[in-house]
């Protein structure tokens, strides 16, 4: 019996090329896959896989919503759109780490801290359960200005070596989460497209192991 072909949502950008290289390695090729390229959707050689590439917050909101039966993109992402959705692999790389910056090396508590993030569901869940008040401010780039122009008493954000905040002058407040890519699925799919999915998440974990 012919399995299911099966579509998967892969985040552009960081981890896209360990994304590509683990399918490579798996079985799944996509010749005409390149990074340059402007193309969004993409079929692996047997036909057995449609790829989309899409921007890595809308991953999970692909999957959530049926239109890919599975994702890979960073654990930051998951964390921000709350979807529901199955996480079923940690594939171990992109690996960096939520974590709170600021000016100072201590936080300096008011009455409410102002917290700008490119991930205000995450900052806001993290204080939350700190019982800290906090206003977040949503920003799409260059987050570490925000401190340093009085705009934010701190940022949260996710860092891999630490280097632009050394450069702009902030310092590393408090680590909150490790982050590395993830499998996702879609939960009607795991139920329709079992075989598929199964058949997919055995040929990833073998590579991985």
């Amino acid at each position: 019996m012919q399995l299911e072909s099966i579509t998967l949502a892969l985040a552009k950008g960081r981890t896209s090329k360990n994304s590509i290289s683990l399918l490579q390695m798996a079985g799944y090729h996509f010749d005409d896959f390149d990074e340059d390229t402007r193309k969004l959707v993409f079929d692996d050689h047997h036909k057995r896989m449609k790829l989309i590439s899409v921007k890595a917050v809308d991953v999970p909101t692909y999957v959530e919503k049926g239109a890919a039966d599975i994702g890979i993109v960073g654990k930051d992402n998951i964390l921000e759109a709350q979807s529901n959705i199955y996480e079923l692999l940690d594939l171990s790389f992109g690996k960096c780490k939520f974590v709170v910056a600021g000016m100072s090396k201590t936080l300096q508590y008011k009455s409410r801290l102002i917290v700008a993030s490119k991930y205000p569901v995450v900052a806001q869940n993290h204080f939350e359960a700190k019982g800290v008040p906090i206003e977040t401010i949503k920003l799409n780039g260059s987050v570490e200005l925000a401190p340093l122009i009085g705009m934010a008493d701190v940022i949260v954000d996710i860092v891999e070596t630490g280097r632009t905040l050394r450069e702009n002058g902030l310092s590393i407040i408090e680590e909150m989460d490790d982050i590395s890519t993830r499998l996702i699925v879609n939960k009607a799919s795991f139920a329709t497209k079992t075989n598929a999915i199964e058949q997919f998440i055995t040929k990833i974990k073998t590579v991985l192991e």
